[in-house]
Formats: structure tokens, C-alpha cells, sequence
């Protein structure tokens, strides 16, 4: 079976999550920290009622499949599909009313990133992925449905690039002198995002996402959508990104190459 034949299972997926989710956007959610004692770590009813419905989906209908979900940990993680869930990517943002956050479906087989989802149920769009090819999906102007091919744009160089991380506070110890390193080589840089910065990445509008500390469920999802857009998603030792850490992703191969060594200079 080929990772294309599982597109119509994913928008599903993401349809049935979106109706767990946005009854509790902008509306008094408490938020619970995951955390206590350490940074801020927060989740909330959404995630877990998101998670637990395309869980129930995969089960019925992949029953040999893996998972691996950030709110109830993983099932099955060396079958040879593996799907890598995280409800709410930006639950931050999702507590504070802001629409930066996104539902990440990625799948996985023998390992490798195969095909991947960011929806955004409020504002409806999608960010959509093969590796090969990535779509966006959502309302044109006049309100009707419209999609369009993703593709990177060209930067050759640090001093014409717009850099994104999450928020220089979350990246892990000895990471952030790097991080610093390339952003004052860059035009400009922006924080916040979390998952919307990779999709702006392989949408044209930014040039490089650096972060570090993630888990396989912050990136499986984006990398087949900015390596179908056109870029490249690695650690930064240059290997593969799917078990997270520290990930940097370029829409421009040459720019890509400037940032790792700056990074590990």
C-alpha cells in the first residue's frame, strides 16, 4: 500500500479532531501543566478528547498500525506504519486565543516520514504532504474552497533569510549560543509559530525554522510537507529529523548548508 492511499484516512482523521477541538478554543479552558516544577508545559481537555478520537479511528481501521501520540504515549512504535499525533501543536497559543496552533498527523513507514497533515480547524486550511509534494488547502477571498501547490522559495544566503524558532526560552541548554549565532547573520528573525513556521517555510514566506528539544510528534508531520515544498528537514548533525532534538529546516539547500555550520561551529 502505498503512503497516497492513506490521504482520504487523514483528512478524516483531521476532521474528526477538529470537532473534539474547537468547542474549547477562546472559550475559560483550564489548562493543566504537565511540568510541574519545570517550564510551563500545559494541556488540556482539547488535546486529550482530539487525540483520543483519531486514536479510536486509527484502532478501527489500521489495527496493525502503530501509534504515537503526545498525550497517551505510544502503541505498537516498531510496526512497519507508525502513526505520530499531536492534537494541539501550539497549545500555548491555543490557550491565549491565538489561531497559531495546528493538529499534526504525521505517518511513518519503516521509519521514515511518509505523508503528513498540519490542520487548522479554525481557520480551515490544511498543509498537506508526501514528500514528494505538498498542498494547501483552505477558503479563498470569496469564501470558496481552493488549494495550491507548496513550494520553497530561493535564498542563497544567511544575510537575505527570515529565521523562525518557537521562542529562544525553549530551546535546551548548550543550543540556544548556536541559535544566536545564525539569527544575527539573518535579515530577520520571528518567534512564535510553532508548526505554522514550518508551513510558511514550505509556503515561500520564511527561509529557515530553528529549534531544538522536540519530540518525533512536534516534527514527523512537517517534514513530508517541506521536503514536498522543496526544502530539507534534518538535525543538526545532518541526520534525519523523525526522533526530533535539534532540528533545523531550509527552504534553500545553500542556505541549509550555511546554518549547520554556523550552528556547528
Amino acid at each position: 500500500m502505498k503512503p497516497v492511499d492513506f490521504a482520504a484516512f487523514v483528512d478524516e482523521l483531521a476532521r474528526v479532531s477538529g470537532d473534539a477541538i474547537l468547542p474549547f478554543f477562546r472559550t475559560a479552558l483550564v489548562a493543566q501543566d504537565k511540568n510541574k516544577g519545570g517550564a510551563f508545559d500545559p494541556v488540556t481537555e482539547a488535546d486529550r478528547a482530539a487525540e483520543v478520537v483519531m486514536r479510536r479511528l486509527i484502532a478501527r481501521d489500521f489495527p496493525s498500525h502503530g501509534i504515537i501520540g503526545e498525550e497517551f504515549g505510544e502503541h505498537a512504535p516498531e510496526s512497519e506504519y507508525v502513526w505520530v499525533l499531536d492534537p494541539i501543536d501550539g497549545t500555548k497559543s491555543f490557550i491565549s486565543g491565538m489561531p497559531t496552533w495546528g493538529t499534526l498527523i504525521g505517518l511513518t513507514h519503516h521509519g521514515a516520514a511518509c505523508y503528513g497533515m498540519m490542520h487548522q480547524p479554525f481557520t480551515r486550511e490544511s498543509f498537506v504532504g508526501d514528500g514528494a509534494a505538498a498542498s494547501w488547502r483552505g477558503l479563498a477571498a470569496n469564501g470558496e474552497k481552493a488549494e495550491r501547490r507548496l513550494h520553497v522559495r530561493r535564498c542563497a544566503t544567511l544575510a537575505e533569510a527570515v529565521v523562525m524558532t518557537t521562542h529562544p526560552g525553549l530551546l535546551t541548554e548548550g543550543t540556544l549560543e548556536p541559535f544566536q549565532r545564525v539569527e544575527r547573520e539573518t535579515r530577520l528573525s520571528r518567534y512564535g509559530g510553532d508548526c505554522y513556521s514550518y508551513c510558511m517555510l514550505a509556503a515561500g514566506h520564511v527561509d529557515l525554522v530553528i529549534e531544538s528539544g522536540l519530540k518525533p510528534f512536534d516534527i514527523v508531520a512537517l517534514i513530508p510537507i517541506v521536503e514536498g515544498a522543496g526544502g530539507r528537514v534534518t538535525a543538526w548533525d545532518g541526520g534525519p529529523a523523525t526522533q526530533g532534538g535539534a532540528i533545523i529546516a531550509a527552504g534553500d539547500a545553500r542556505l541549509h548548508e550555511q546554518a549547520l555550520k554556523l550552528l556547528n561551529a
